[in-house]
């Protein structure tokens, strides 16, 4: 009998008894980080496998428990590992809450939607769009740090720079004192609709948002950084050439001194607040490494059964 016209595979605990789909398998395989061929193959399998036994009713939790062991068996133990953590995760009593934080150019956007992928949240911000809302709110006269770029926020002070102080760093807090209220707002509302959340942006600085005091939620915050130079500089080159010339080169160029100078306060911040620093070098392993970074943060919460208070994970992830 040919393959279309078998009877389907029903997982039966579920609302209507809903079909297996080999497609919607591969991409919570494809999660793992597997390659999406590879993926394709152990759904497959997994199918195979349950008809040989006449497994044409299961349950979800037997699916899971298929899934990982012939995940194990064709792509190796740590696929397996990953994919059970990325379940646990998906079962959560209360929203998620990814906040990514780095520099100007250190591709926080970049990873904050690989991991929402990942992880299936379908909710995600940036600082700089908050920002750009704010912009619609507040006049330049009354709020004029929300005008500037992050670099150049010193250009808006409106207020004598303290003796020993760097323009830079105090035009960055202030605009950051200012973006962080619309960040709080937005995990304030994601959390009432219990919906997960991943939030990036140069203004997600440490010490600004206390996690622990989103009580309903789980909370993460990392930051990410390039340490070489010339690698990080190459980043504006290649956003130029993406954006067709939107974020031109030439301007980062000019203010890279200054980006840097945030970087290593943003840092400082993340050193200062017990925040995990991930040091970018490679876009596939900083996904994993973050990605590792927020499984072992959940988990950890979730083992050592906390209700709301800090805790810290396996990697040192502040999580609530």
């Amino acid at each position: 009998m040919p393959p279309d016209e078998r009877e389907p595979i029903v997982i039966s605990d579920l609302r209507y008894g809903l079909p297996y789909s080999k497609g919607l398998m591969a991409q919570s395989f494809m999660a793992t980080g597997l390659a999406p061929a590879r993926s394709y193959e152990v759904a497959r399998t997994m199918e195979g496998r349950m008809r040989d036994r006449g497994e044409l009713q299961v349950s979800l939790e037997r699916l899971r428990e298929l899934a990982a062991a012939t995940l194990e068996e064709i792509a190796g133990p740590s696929y397996a590992v990953r994919y059970r953590r990325l379940e646990e995760v998906d079962r959560l009593d209360r929203p998620l809450i990814v906040m990514i934080g780095g520099t100007t150019g250190v591709g926080k956007s970049t990873v904050a939607s690989e991991i929402a992928h990942r992880l299936g949240i379908t909710r995600t911000a940036s600082t700089d769009s908050i920002r750009e809302v704010m912009r619609g709110i507040f006049s330049k006269e009354l709020m004029p740090a929300i005008y500037e770029s992050s670099f150049n926020a010193w250009r808006g002070l409106r207020i004598p720079v303290p003796q020993g102080a760097d323009p830079v760093i105090v035009g960055f807090r202030e605009q950051t004192a200012v973006v962080t209220t619309g960040i709080k707002a937005l995990i304030d509302r994601s959390v009432v609709e219990r919906m997960s959340l991943v939030v990036e942006g140069v203004h997600i600085v440490p010490g600004y948002i206390e996690p622990s005091q989103f009580k309903d939620a789980r909370v993460v915050q990392l930051v990410i950084t390039v340490d070489d130079e010339e690698s990080h500089r190459s980043h504006f080159y290649i956003r130029e050439v993406q954006t067709g010339g939107n974020r031109p080169f030439e301007k980062y160029r000019e203010n890279f001194g200054n980006i840097r100078l945030l970087g290593h306060y943003i840092e400082d911040m993340a050193k200062e607040n017990d925040t995990p620093i991930i040091h970018s070098h490679q876009l596939d392993r900083t996904v994993s490494e973050t990605l590792e970074h927020i499984l072992s943060a959940v988990m950890g919460d979730r083992d050592a059964g906390t209700d709301g208070d800090l805790a810290t994970g396996e990697e040192g992830v502040n999580i609530t």
